[in-house]
């Protein structure tokens, strides 16, 4: 600083060191040059002619500066003299104010109070001074330097303020939650403690209490009339003249004695009015005029002006189409407009006026004649549109309106036959007209629209439609030869000849027409004929449909997305009701993918939803010829003969599965069902000790067991379960028939030494420690079917069952408390378990369990369990329609829920009807349902082995009891 100081200081030139004569300055610079003379020498001077030095201001070194005169800064201004803006703020409404408030704006605050010893002064010193490019990058890099060290603290930022905001909040919590102890205590208020609490009074004084209204007493017509003719047309009381009577507070605005008010002509001027609106809203029929006595109120009030405007802006908008109109007359949307403003405001005959005038100005407008003929009455409305029919004779939509404005169907014919001579190429005049017309003088109409109109496909098709089918099939062909771009005539032909069995023409035309399209430039869009094999298999032409999926359910389509695609298709089908479509589709993909046991159990299981037995066996026949190593394909065919109650069928059909795949375990096991459901327990038993000994498997011996002990021979059973354990050890199904069945012969030691066994070996099943549970607690040991659960759940830290069978065992020992203590562990170990989520709904008290079935879909939205713990909950509050739908949403997400199917049945019982009862029956037994608590206490009880799913839905939900 000290040498740009130095550098400077010689251009200063100070008063005080300057001598009289302008000498040098003490600090010893050059002295000033003097004043150039003409003796100076005649050379002329080198910078002369040269551009001004970067800042040179002439004459400043002189002190011969510029001056300002009062014309180029305006009249003086005192500092209280009110400024040119009206409406300035306050603050700056004199020019003092303004003056003020610039000279803080531009002065810098560089106080000490603004100065920090770290980032300087708040201000900015420099900014007086000009913006630079340099300026502006140092800024960017600043900026980009302030975000990148941000970045840094922002993670450590946002932590600490969400520490300091909780704990704010646990300092000064809500008032809600200061009360929330309190609140939960009102459960224990009785009624009698609530309603001795005394009501609170109202505090304030009686005149508040008790406000005298507003007395208003209608005036007379006398009074009016007596003050009028005294030419006083002021007759309001004014409070501050006391009792200074009536008085007019503008004087000479009414001649006085002129004034006058006959009541004769009030009712005439009413009367008048009554007739004005009574002929706007009457009918003309025939000459004569027919009010409706009884509607005539309603119509009043439709002519209330129902705009939402106000009334300045129907004003405005009035104004603004004047001004349109008036500057161009010939521009119709605006002659439009303005009709249909007044029209909305209730003027209809301004309107009628206004748009008269436009077809004046616009005769040749269409949409301005449309708007007249809309707005006049019936014969008016005749006469605009013969008038317009003069003025434009080519216009189709005034000879439609003409049509529509006559009421004879003769009449309507004979408009619309003067129209087509002169409208001749019009589509939508020859279909009015056809429509209008009989069979047979459409079919004349027609033969003469096609010849006018030959490329209308709905034309040719509607003559084709009327023809006989040698006339039809001409027609068609002659359709073809001026139309050869358009499909549906195609279709529509293919369409023709299986309507009269000539079947074998079908595929034969729909390939032709896919060569003919392709040959005249048309591009097959296959989602399009898609949608035509949808719409011909709903009007019942099967063949055609399946035509049409053969020819092109293949075009556009990668080879390896073949099947995912067609797969879509067909169930696309099904979603809109195209059936044959989709089992076309179908046997196209079994045709080009016949080895593909994926396929074929789409296709079966589509015939068993959608189709016939027989279609269905038929398909499974092929199925197992294709694919004899599908278990699953025999099994299907073997359970519908059995349906259909042919046993033999079905035991031939296993024994073919028996040579195909000679020791599958599937299958003995579906052979011993055949033969145990119809009664042949030898037979079965002998199938078993075949399959023992050939394919030896858990299942197999397990099936042994189980057929023994519900035919009663209990012996045998042990020794089947004795024998299978020294095979299968680690099965722990086994151990839990053995225990069981011990149980069933109330040998409790037995059973208890048969769990523990199986334990030992299978620690990890869930089943063994609940039945082991569950002996000890029927026989009385509370604490020690505690410690069970406790050691299972140790061994099995994330098993929901055994958490809620802990919890159970609590609250039916009576101990609530500890209920919900395990409850919410067992919610912090299993989260999204969707059975504690419904447990745990119902043991909140009334109140809270629509807050909890919130959370617990909130963590499990789509489970069963939690779903139909919601219906349950809409059910118990006797909210019938919520609580079915949620019934159906639930046993549509997991059919095979039998829990759910019963509780539906159990609630259709009590409030539907019986078609809704047996609904729920039927699509239980078509869904089979295999798992849910209660289904399976009956379903797998020894009682009831032979009852089919419609016997133990009934058994389940008579065993139900609403104790939710």
């Amino acid at each position: 600083m000290a040498h740009a100081a130095g550098k400077q200081g010689p251009k200063i030139v100070s008063k005080s060191s300057a001598g009289g004569t302008g000498a040098a300055g003490a600090g010893g610079g050059p002295p000033i040059m003097p004043l150039a003379s003409p003796l100076m020498g005649k050379k002329k001077k080198p910078f002369l002619g040269m551009p001004a030095p970067l800042g040179y201001v002439p004459g400043l070194g002189r002190g011969a500066t510029g001056f300002t005169t009062r014309s180029d800064i305006g009249p003086a201004r005192d500092a209280n003299d009110p400024v040119d803006d009206r409406h300035a703020p306050p603050g700056k409404r004199t020019v003092g104010d303004q003056m003020k408030k610039n000279q803080d704006d531009d002065d810098e605050d560089l106080n000490d109070t603004n100065y920090d010893e770290f980032n300087g002064y708040a201000g900015s010193l420099f900014s007086s001074g000009p913006y630079e490019k340099d300026d502006e990058e140092a800024d960017a890099i600043y900026a980009a330097l302030d975000k990148r060290m941000d970045e840094r603290r922002k993670e450590r930022r946002e932590l600490r303020e969400k520490e300091e905001i909780e704990k704010y909040r646990m300092e000064r919590p809500k008032i809600q939650q200061q009360f929330s102890d309190l609140k939960r205590k009102l459960s224990e208020v009785s009624e009698e403690e609530w309603l001795s609490i005394p009501e609170v009074g109202d505090a304030r004084n009686k005149r508040q209490r008790n406000p005298r209204y507003e007395k208003l007493t209608p005036v007379p017509d006398s009074f009016f009339s007596k003050h009028l003719q005294t030419g006083e047309n002021h007759t309001t009381v004014d409070p501050l003249q006391g009792l200074g009577g009536l008085n007019t507070p503008y004087p000479g605005s009414m001649t006085p004695g002129t004034g006058e008010l006959d009541m004769r002509k009030i009712g005439q001027a009413r009367n008048t009015l009554m007739d004005m609106r009574l002929s706007q809203v009457s009918d003309s029929v025939s000459g004569q005029t027919v009010v409706d006595p009884k509607g005539y109120l309603t119509d009043l009030n439709s002519m209330i002006p129902t705009h939402g405007g106000d009334i300045s802006d129907i004003k405005k908008a009035r104004l603004l189409l004047k001004s349109v109109r008036e500057t161009n007359p010939h521009h119709p949307p605006a002659w439009i407009a303005s009709a249909r403003l007044e029209e909305v405001t209730g003027k209809l005959q301004v309107a009628r006026n206004l748009i008269m005038k436009g077809t004046e100005m616009c005769p040749k407008s269409e949409d301005v004649w449309l708007e007249a003929a809309r707005l006049q009455p019936g014969d008016t409305a005749k006469a605009v549109v013969a008038q317009a029919v003069r003025h434009l004779p080519g216009s189709v939509r005034i000879y439609i309106r003409a049509a529509e404005l006559e009421t004879d169907i003769r009449a309507k014919k004979r408009v619309l036959r003067k129209a087509l001579e002169n409208v001749s190429k019009s589509v939508r005049l020859w279909k009015t007209a056809v429509e209008l017309e009989e069979p047979e003088d459409a079919r004349i109409m027609l033969s003469r629209a096609v010849e006018c109109c030959p490329t209308s496909v709905e034309l040719w098709l509607a003559l084709a439609r009327l023809e006989t089918y040698e006339n039809a099939r001409r027609v068609l062909n002659k359709a073809r030869e001026n139309i050869p771009t358009d499909r549906h005539i195609w279709i529509t032909a293919a369409k023709l000849e299986e309507a009269n069995s000539n079947t074998q023409m079908v595929d034969k035309i729909i390939d032709r027409a896919i060569t003919s399209l392709r040959a005249n430039g048309v591009e097959i869009n296959r989602e399009q004929w898609i949608q035509d094999a949808e719409e011909c298999d709903k009007a019942g032409s099967v063949a055609t449909c399946q035509a049409v999926i053969r020819a092109v359910i293949g075009i556009g389509i990668e080879e390896e997305d073949r099947k995912h695609t067609w797969m879509e298709d067909a169930d696309s089908c099904v979603a809109h009701g195209a059936l044959e479509c989709a089992r076309a589709i179908y046997a196209h993909a079994l045709q080009v993918f016949p080895s593909k046991k994926s396929v074929w159990l789409r296709a079966a299981y589509f015939e068993k939803n959608n189709g016939t037995r027989e279609s269905l066996e038929a398909l499974l026949q092929r199925a197992v010829a294709h694919c004899p190593k599908a278990e699953v394909l025999w099994l299907m065919g073997a359970k519908s003969k059995w349906l259909a109650e042919d046993v033999p069928a079905a035991r031939s059909i296993l024994a073919l599965a028996f040579q195909a795949n000679p020791n599958s375990e599937e299958i003995w096991l579906a052979a011993v069902k055949l033969e145990s459901e119809n009664n042949e327990y030898e037979r079965a038993r002998r199938l078993l000790a075949k399959a023992r000994s050939s394919a030896p498997t858990a299942r197999v011996f397990m099936k042994s067991v189980k057929l023994e002990w519900v035919l009663g021979n209990i012996e045998a059973a042990q020794e089947l379960c004795t024998e299978a354990l020294k095979h299968y050890e680690d099965f722990p199904k086994l151990w839990m028939m053995r225990g069981q069945i011990e149980e069933q012969c109330e040998n409790m030691d037995k059973a208890r030494e048969a769990y523990n066994q199986g334990l030992k070996k299978c620690p990890h099943s869930g089943g063994l420690w609940l039945l082991l549970s569950r002996l000890e607690e029927r026989v009385g040991q509370l604490t020690r079917a505690r410690a069970i659960l406790e050691k299972a759940r140790l061994k099995n830290p994330q098993g929901p069952d055994l958490w809620l069978e802990s919890v159970r065992l609590e609250f039916r020992a009576g101990l609530k408390n500890i209920a919900n203590t395990l409850m919410a562990k067992a919610l912090q170990e299993c989260p999204n378990s969707g059975i504690l989520w419904a447990e745990a709904v119902f043991l909140e008290a009334r109140p809270q369990r629509k807050t909890k079935s919130v959370d617990a879909l909130k963590k499990c939205e789509h489970d069963p369990h939690v779903l139909l713990a919601v219906a349950k909950l809409f059910w118990s509050e006797r909210k019938i329609t919520k609580a079915r739908e949620w019934f159906l949403r639930t046993v549509k997400i997991e059919p095979d829920l039998g829990d759910a199917w019963a509780l539906f049945y159990k609630f259709e019982l009590q409030h539907g009807t019986e078609e809704q009862q047996e609904e729920v029956r039927k699509r239980c037994e078509n869904a089979e349902p295999r798992h849910g608590e209660l289904w399976c206490a009956e379903s797998k009880h020894v009682l009831n082995w032979q009852k089919k799913t419609g016997e133990i839905l009934a058994e389940v939900a008579s065993k139900i009891k609403n104790t939710f």
